[in-house]
């Protein structure tokens, strides 16, 4: 718990560097160049297979870091970034004003709103507003916000909306360590501690979160 308290500290610490980056990506320009990922998210970034993410909405640092990391994945065999045998592949033609450019036409796109089952709530709200004290895992909110909606500067995604099928995918992934390119090792120190129940009712919760 230490451990992640004190990697948050370090990495809001760096927010008022990051503030001053201007991101210049042209939405614009992004349009036209979003044709190819229709096909897996949807010509407006609402992914219609819900193994694949939303990023309509998405904070357009977060997908541009994403879009970087699955290319430095395939550029380093995997020793670095974020590996993905679609995702990477799809990365690899793009430049860095191609990867701006997508990012800023998606996150302008609106992302279509989800739901939580009944049956989610009361379980899915404790764990995500207030965490596991006696087992080490720290709220959700504290880095995503009451409504899911992360922030830009420190590149915490918005996850509210988010397909659950997705959602659960990613936090076995960080909990398994086939997915580590997580600022400080934090997502995988708290799904490490998450039990396939939890994942399941944290992944039902968020797809309704507003």
């Amino acid at each position: 718990m230490k451990k992640i308290a004190l990697s948050l500290t370090m990495l809001l610490s760096t927010l008022s560097f990051n503030s001053a980056i201007a991101f210049d990506g042209d939405a614009e320009a992004g349009k036209a160049k979003a044709a190819t990922c229709a096909a897996c998210h949807g010509p407006n970034g609402n992914a219609p297979i819900t193994m694949y993410p939303k990023i309509a909405g998405q904070h357009a640092d977060y997908i541009y870091k994403q879009l970087k990391e699955f290319k430095l994945g395939m550029t380093s065999g995997g020793a670095k970034g974020r590996m993905d045998p679609v995702m990477s592949g799809m990365a690899m033609p793009l430049s860095d004003q191609d990867m701006k450019d997508l990012s800023a036409y998606f996150a302008k796109m609106p992302m279509s709103a989800g739901t939580t089952p009944e049956s989610a709530v009361v379980q899915g709200q404790q764990l995500y507003r207030a965490g596991d004290a006696e087992r080490g895992i720290p709220s959700c909110m504290a880095c995503h916000g009451p409504r899911g909606n992360g922030t830009s500067l420190a590149k915490f995604p918005k996850i509210s909306f988010q397909h659950p099928e997705y959602i659960k995918a990613q936090l076995e992934k960080f909990r398994d360590g086939s997915r580590n390119n997580d600022a400080n090792g934090m997502m995988r120190d708290i799904s490490a501690k998450l039990t396939d129940k939890d994942i399941e009712i944290l992944s039902k919760y968020l797809g309704g979160l507003h």
